[in-house]
């Protein structure tokens, strides 16, 4: 649709250097590579980074973290979740201890009402939305909750096409319709939750009335989804990064666990709250301690005894102190105080919000050791480039999904020339660097991980293939956990119900980035079905499916720039511009944009996206640009 056509990426498959910055690079043996590596990284100590993957194992995510605790001192480690779901781990673990979803894939299909909050879950979790259309088929009713009226509306009872930005006002609104129809259980309340009268107090002003002004959702379908939500003997509110990818994403997620603990919805078979990861890791990278603020099996690094056992066990001291999260690294870059990153996976250059602004930074390194499967372009900046073996197919190991399974990955195919298990490349340099470390195989980290983390204890490699994956909780290796969370909080002895869970006290903030007469419109951006994050593994091919990058717009706004499907405008916000085919969305209202950042080789929508973002989580607001639209002369495109 572009005329640009789909970039090709070519698996690595030579480590590849640069001896010096103004040198492209060149093919390199892996004892050289490697050597350099550890040269740079001696030099690093105090000043380095590490970005951890998302779409790789358990395993390599549990090595990366150690390896930055032990072998580099530092909790300087991050990955992409800070991009998506850091909010919503976040929240959860405010409210509850542990940070991740509350229920399962089954209690989808068996649950009376499922609510849908920022998620085109039918074409950005596709695998998840047969969950969801078993449910209805079962007999739940479904309600979305979304600016845009998209596919996964089709499917629901209600949609309610909210203002970008609003989701506060909208959940403070029917919190308060619960509590004042006589809806809330109080029973849960009193015995499971704490500060509810101080919520009962901030909701108060938000009436109907006031969330339709602000919200831009009518007061009766607001009313609906409330006694909806609250009438239903069992509820499931799932959301994705829709509510996550803002300033104030945790406090989203807090307005959403709000309703939960106002009517009962979690701790119970079929009622729950679960955010959505859209690759296959994301859960299990925070699982295995790649964050900063947290060891293996959710240990706070500020707690003195995790800290001693996880230092016993490796040999180490390790910081008393969070280290910097993925936002805080860049902002550390500008500032000259992180000099060195080892970026395992991820493609910052593309993912980042104010991608020119990421891109600077990068290139400015003192050093970049970028370890991938492809060339990408955060790895065009790198001074060495260490080939992988892909996480799927071709690796040993687990991963964990948005319902917390822990499930087998298997190596099936060789990986391709010299390309190398991400584990052992890490394994080589930690010698090189002075620690000894061996592990026979991917079960063996694994087996370290069972003996630190109790979550993880029971899932042996036999027990995880007998039962196709486990939930963790997983402590005792003779007896299955249920499949929701938090059940204690229903416990009738006070004793059992232990730690009460929260009300979040959160106020509306609106987005950063106001729209004005120069940027009118709202820019939204989120994924399609037809491609996968950054575009290094979908972007190499020609499909019938494949639509490449565009500007969606109602037909109304479309009208007034006189412009129509596949002709070019320029796009720009306060940060930057990009030249884009535009395409008409009835799913669209008027003053509302969409793109995605799956075709980024051909439109860099990230030029446009904001870094402003959430002070508790770090995660940018991707949601929540303004932009304005300008037709193109004929024959006249200025490309970024």
């Amino acid at each position: 649709m572009t005329g640009r056509g789909p970039k090709t990426y070519a698996r690595l498959t030579h480590p590849l250097i640069r001896d010096s910055r103004d040198q492209p690079l060149r093919q390199a043996t892996w004892d050289e590579a490697l050597t350099r590596v550890a040269e740079g990284l001696g030099r690093a100590r105090g000043a380095f980074g590490m970005f951890s993957c998302a779409r790789a194992t358990n395993e390599m995510n549990y090595v990366a973290q150690k390896f930055a605790r032990v072998v580099m001192g530092t909790n300087n480690v991050d990955s992409c979740n800070r991009a998506c779901h850091a909010p919503s781990a976040a929240g959860l673990s405010a409210a509850f201890g542990s940070g991740g979803g509350t229920s399962s894939y089954e209690e989808v299909e068996q649950t009376d009402l499922l609510v849908l909050w920022g998620s085109n879950a039918r074409l950005a979790h596709p695998v998840f939305f047969q969950h969801v259309l078993k449910g209805i088929r079962n007999g739940a009713r479904m309600y979305v909750v979304d600016p845009r009226r998209t596919s996964t509306a089709e499917w629901a009872e209600g949609w309610l096409g909210l203002n970008v930005g609003t989701d506060i006002p909208m959940a403070h609104a029917i919190g308060r319709e619960i509590i004042r129809a006589g809806l809330a259980n109080h029973t849960f309340i009193e015995r499971a939750t704490s500060g509810f009268d101080e919520y009962r107090r901030l909701v108060e002003p938000w009436t109907l009335s006031l969330a339709e002004k602000v919200t831009g959702v009518p007061a009766s379908a607001i009313r609906e989804l409330a006694h909806a939500y609250a009438r239903a003997e069992r509820a499931q509110l799932c959301w994705t990064l829709g509510i996550t990818e803002h300033h104030n994403g945790t406090d989203n997620v807090r307005a959403l666990i709000n309703l939960s603990l106002l009517t009962g919805h979690v701790g119970r078979y079929g009622s729950g709250l679960q955010p959505l990861c859209g690759q296959n890791n994301v859960q299990g990278g925070a699982d295995m301690g790649a964050v900063p603020n947290r060891l293996p099996g959710f240990r706070d690094v500020l707690d003195p005894q995790a800290r001693l056992t996880f230092g016993s066990a490796w040999d180490t001291v390790i910081e008393p102190h969070y280290g910097l999260n993925l936002t805080e690294m860049f902002e550390a870059m500008e500032e000259g105080t992180l000099r060195a990153v080892y970026c395992i996976g991820e493609n910052p250059a593309r993912s980042e919000a104010d991608s020119e602004r990421t891109r600077r930074r990068l290139r400015a390194l003192d050093f970049l050791v970028v370890q991938d499967i492809f060339l990408t372009k955060t790895a065009e900046s790198a001074d060495v480039v260490l080939p992988a073996a892909a996480g799927w197919a071709e690796t040993e190991g687990t991963t964990t999904n948005s319902e917390r399974r822990v499930q087998r990955v298997r190596a099936a195919v060789t990986p391709p020339g010299e390309a190398r298990d991400d584990i052992d490349i890490l394994c080589d340099l930690a010698g090189r660097l002075g620690h000894d470390w061996k592990y026979a195989d991917a079960e063996a980290v694994w087996n370290e991980l069972r003996s630190l983390s109790p979550d993880h204890h029971g899932m042996t490699y036999e027990r995880l293939e007998a039962h196709q994956g486990l939930q963790w909780p997983s402590p005792d290796i003779d007896r299955l956990e249920p499949t929701y969370l938090h059940g204690r909080l229903w416990a009738s002895d006070p004793a059992e119900r232990g730690r009460r869970a929260p009300f979040g006290l959160v106020q509306h903030d609106p987005p950063v980035d106001l729209t004005d007469e120069e940027y009118p419109i709202r820019l939204t951006t989120g994924r399609r079905l037809d491609s996968y994050n950054s575009g290094a593994q979908s972007g190499g091919y020609a499909s019938p499916l494949r639509r490449g990058e565009s500007i969606e717009l109602c037909p109304e706004d479309a009208e007034h720039y006189g412009v129509v499907v596949g002709e070019e405008v320029q796009v720009s916000s306060r940060r930057g511009s990009v030249v884009a085919p535009v395409w008409v969305d009835t799913a669209l209202r008027p003053g509302l944009a969409f793109m995605t950042l799956h075709f980024a080789d051909e439109v860099d929508t990230n030029r446009l996206t904001i870094g402003a973002s959430c002070p508790i989580a770090g995660t940018a607001e991707f949601k929540a640009s303004a932009i304005r639209i300008e037709k193109l002369p004929v024959a006249t495109v200025v490309r970024g």
